[in-house]
């Protein structure tokens, strides 16, 4: 077997499985790879002290959802497709040596295989389809009243969610008085309310008697 033959191959094979990839994503199916292992920009866990059934997150780690694979379907495709395209052409109408243009090849491929990552990332990868539940439980965060909340009323408090800085209503889980900068913990969620306990005195309540 020469190698225009295998580059025209792999040519083939790679806009073949590009083209069934290509239909089944408008079918609404998919075809997956393994995905080869990588990274995940350290996304740390949450932090828990327990307390009266109440998980009280003194750090709260905010899970990062990773981007796509590099190594994937579209990309393994593109790369043949590439590659395959480039060393036929090289071998058949151009003179050059063939571990020259199989280095060429090769990196035409990879080209092609970034080319369409890029695109996935850019354009059809959206981080918000994969939400985790927990990225959105208030319960047990760590926050800052930011209005005073009265005794038996309500005021806000300020804390930090998903990467954002969010405010919410709250009411103080014993009906007391709560001045404003004291933290607290988030111990339940009602009628769009959030009540609270002070960390201080959550910390008090956890010390051994």
């Amino acid at each position: 077997m020469t190698w225009t033959t295998v580059y025209l191959v792999c040519f083939l094979l790679g806009f073949s499985l590009s083209a069934v990839s290509w239909l089944l994503g408008v079918l609404h199916l998919h075809l997956h790879l393994p995905h080869v292992g990588h990274g995940h920009g350290g996304a740390p866990a949450h932090g828990h002290s327990g307390h009266g059934g109440h998980g009280a997150r003194a750090a709260h780690g905010i899970s990062l959802h990773s981007a796509p694979s590099p190594f994937n379907v579209a990309t393994l495709t593109a790369f043949l497709a590439w590659f395959g395209g480039a060393g036929y052409l090289l071998t058949r109408y151009a003179d050059i040596w063939p571990l020259a243009a199989l280095l060429l090849a090769i990196i035409v491929g990879c080209a092609g295989a970034s080319l369409v990552f890029w695109f996935m990332v850019k354009v059809l990868w959206a981080p918000d389809e994969n939400l985790d539940p927990d990225d959105y439980e208030v319960v047990g965060l760590l926050g800052v009243v930011s209005s005073p909340i009265r005794a038996g009323g309500t005021g806000e408090v300020l804390f930090s969610q998903a990467g954002a800085r969010r405010g919410a209503g709250a009411r103080s889980e014993d009906g007391q008085a709560i001045d404003k900068g004291v933290e607290v913990v988030i111990t339940r969620q009602q009628n769009g309310l959030v009540y609270v306990r002070t960390w201080t005195e959550l910390a008090a309540d956890e010390r051994p008697t």
